[in-house]
């Protein structure tokens, strides 16, 4: 589909890479990572067309169509939501006009067995079979089917544009790329701005209707889910593993080790040519030998290595005053934001030493719970941060806060103690501040390095709360899993705002739903949480995050009654356990069922030839197939009744 040739891209002495080629066909899925500069956006863009290399060609047939969403754009704000996203059928829409017209065209005309009539008739024709092919009756389903998926409620659709946030526009861009069913996507990091159910819903998309993808992202589940190749970029080069992320992850150890072992054996024989050439120098009869020797040594070319992985680099939190039992007690919290409720009946107490996660749709109160435990907005009911409690919160502003006269280094050597200084080089390049980038001041940093920045400012200061609020947005890979390690192995309690799905697997015992003005509490970790979600159904979910309280679940001061029935969390997840096994035990029924069915009909048709009749063996095999069917029927019914009982308690 595009072919790309001996690519060549120059911004200074270095070369960013060289000599790339590579083929992307119809039905790929590719991944392409690397290190941040490396030259992943840059590709990108020489692939739609947007930039130009320094040699080398990119082929792309005329009638191939790209799509390409950038991480920054710019954004229309003079519409509705649903109006800009229908751009994305601008050519259906002019099509659709010239079909109009020629329409009324012909109605016009009364010529009827004139040569330009019928010309006419057969180009009205033509056109509106490609209408027609284009499938201009459901854009308007498809295109409010895909706002939904990218998380916009059905009242959202006529709200101008101009009242969403960055992340919501960007969704919309989105959106509009989808809609418009390109031959090739190039996406660059597309879930920046998305949540979990959005990003599940996208991972769906790619996989079973976009035709070839090509993506950038940090999100490891993501693109886990969606590539079957990956394409890396690394020490100027371009290489093609036909795998997914977590597959090329083990080749390319494999491939280092392979470099380290002829980086190492060249070495050597660079080390023994130039121990010849020192010794034998001065000794005209060994000239002509040791000007082989340098012309040898003329000719090798150097091996490279890619660079070395820094995710094994382990940090530790400093030693801090230990906290109370109960960091956090909520006693039935409320925000509103004049008329709009963000949530209320808050009630939730996290305990000393856990680590929970805040999931939801964006907009549902994650970020403003976190505000209201640092006290930086109002809100009714009781909010308790116990006793001596110590807290790390790392927002999006805290990037703001740093001292931009202050180089990276020193931002963090003044927050370093004890033997954590001798380290600060290794953790500088872990978070992708190694080299010459140490030095740069705090003020000519981008907003996704000062946050990095702030990070390891958090990491190293003694605190018994941590409070993260999207702390992977701006990290790669690499990074995510120092951070990820340190959170593991800190002491204290932890509150985790993400839609990271890989980066709160096996971090978090406790997962917060916000959704409908509510936070549920669900025991287990992220994807246990997702099992649960799916098991519900999508609509219960829907119904779940969406619909406000039953009015008759109330009292009359507005709060939610107790119920006599009301079970523990720890009860309710046994429940799910137990209608899980029920289900399972019932589908196990079916498949035996079936299985004993399709037995009983061969032994049945055997048994109407003559010959068979009197057969003993088959008239034996007959009654305990018939037997076993019975029983297995009496066991199917047993379950199924268990199922019901288990979803009425």
């Amino acid at each position: 589909m595009i072919s790309v040739e001996q690519l060549k891209v120059e911004f200074g002495v270095k070369p960013l890479f060289s000599g790339a080629c590579f083929v992307i066909n119809d039905r790929d899925r590719i991944a392409l990572v690397g290190k941040n500069g490396a030259g992943k956006s840059t590709l990108l863009k020489i692939i739609c067309g947007m930039q130009k290399p320094t040699e080398g060609v990119v082929a792309v047939p005329n009638d191939t169509t790209i799509g390409y969403l950038p991480q920054v754009m710019v954004l229309q704000d003079n519409t509705t939501v649903k109006d800009e996203a229908r751009k994305a059928f601008a050519n259906v829409t002019d099509l659709a006009k010239r079909v109009d017209e020629l329409n009324r065209q012909l109605s016009e005309r009364t010529d009827y067995e004139s040569e330009e009539y019928a010309a006419l008739v057969e180009k009205f024709t033509t056109e509106h079979e490609r209408l027609l092919m284009m499938g201009a009756e459901n854009c308007e389903a498809e295109l409010e089917r895909t706002l939904a998926g990218l998380g916009f409620r059905r009242e959202d659709f006529n709200r101008p544009t101009n009242e969403f946030s960055g992340g919501w526009r960007m969704r919309i861009e989105l959106a509009k790329i989808l809609l418009q069913k390109p031959d090739v996507l190039l996406l660059d990091e597309p879930t920046n701005h998305l949540d979990i159910e959005s990003i599940q819903w996208l991972e769906q998309f790619l996989c079973t209707q976009a035709k070839a993808v090509v993506l950038v992202s940090h999100d490891r589940a993501f693109i886990n889910n969606v590539t079957n190749r990956t394409l890396e970029i690394s020490c100027g080069k371009v290489i093609d593993y036909r795998v997914k992320y977590d597959e090329y992850v083990k080749l390319r150890a494999e491939r280092r080790e392979q470099q380290m072992r002829a980086y190492e054996n060249q070495q050597k024989e660079i080390a023994d040519i130039k121990d010849f050439v020192e010794r034998f120098r001065y000794k005209p009869t060994k000239a002509v030998q040791v000007q082989s020797r340098l012309k040898q040594l003329e000719k090798i070319v150097p091996i490279e290595i890619d660079e070395v992985d820094n995710s094994a680099l382990h940090l530790k939190f400093p030693p801090c005053l230990r906290s109370g039992d109960y960091p956090v007690i909520c006693d039935d919290v409320r925000k509103d934001y004049g008329e709009q409720t963000v949530f209320d009946h808050v009630t939730l107490t996290i305990k000393r030493g856990e680590k929970v996660a805040f999931v939801g749709r964006n907009g549902e109160g994650k970020s403003t719970l976190v505000k209201c435990i640092m006290n930086e907005i109002p809100f009714t009911g009781e909010l308790k941060i116990g006793h001596n409690v110590q807290i790390g919160y790392f927002a999006q502003n805290q990037a703001q806060l740093l001292d931009e006269s202050l180089t990276v280094f020193d931002t963090i050597d003044n927050v370093a103690r004890g033997e954590v200084r001798l380290k600060i080089n290794d953790i500088l390049g872990a978070f992708m501040f190694g080299g010459e980038a140490s030095e740069k001041k705090v003020k000519v940093l981008s907003g996704g390095e000062r946050s990095r920045l702030a990070m390891i400012r958090l990491l190293l200061e003694p605190v018994n709360l941590l409070i993260l609020d999207e702390p992977t947005n701006h990290l790669d890979m690499p990074s995510k899993d120092v951070l990820k390690e340190a959170i593991k192995a800190f002491d204290g309690t932890a509150i985790i705002v993400s839609h990271d799905r890989e980066f709160l697997d096996g971090l978090v015992s406790k997962v917060y739903e916000f959704g409908g003005g509510k936070v549920r509490e669900h025991i287990g970790g992220i994807y246990d949480y997702l099992r649960t979600c799916a098991a519900a159904g999508i609509e219960a979910f829907s119904v779940r995050t969406e619909c406000p309280a039953n009015l008759e679940s109330l009292d009359s001061q507005g709060k939610l009654k107790e119920s006599p029935n009301k079970t523990s969390y720890a009860e309710r997840k046994e429940q799910q356990k137990q209608i899980a096994k029920a289900e399972k035990a019932v589908k196990e029924s079916e498949r035996k069922i079936e299985q004993l069915e399709k037995r009983l009909k061969e032994l049945d048709e055997i048994l109407c030839h003559p010959e068979n009749a009197s057969d003993m063996t088959i008239i034996t095999e007959y009654t305990s197939t018939k037997r076993a069917l019975d029983e297995e029927v009496e066991r199917w019914e047993e379950a199924s009744i268990k199922v019901e009982e288990l979803k009425g308690c």
